[in-house]
């Protein structure tokens, strides 16, 4: 029988294309919880690699992995920027 250590594993290895970052982010937004968002956030950053998003906002790593950790808590501004880096946009609907 094969181990398999789920403290190791790292959503962003799974986010190989447009399509599935984008199922990704938005099952994030569906949960409407601001603290799981910026950490989907963080993983697709990890995904399209931190170091060109910190390039791409100007903001340095350490502030990125901070904001979109676990504990962050990212200012509007600086997801807005984020988000457009990773090509991510967001679309308002009203609830029915």
């Amino acid at each position: 029988m094969t181990t398999v250590n789920y403290d190791s594993y790292d959503p962003a290895s799974a986010l190989d294309s447009s399509e599935a970052i984008e199922v990704f982010m938005a099952d994030a937004f569906e949960t409407a919880n601001s603290a799981y968002i910026a950490k989907a956030i963080g993983v697709v950053a990890r995904a399209k690699g931190m170091a060109q998003i910190a390039n791409d906002t100007g903001l340095s790593r350490e502030q990125l992995y901070r904001s979109f950790s676990e504990q962050g808590n990212p200012t509007l501004k600086t997801t807005l920027v984020v988000m457009q880096a990773l090509g991510l946009d967001m679309t308002a609907k009203l609830h029915h």
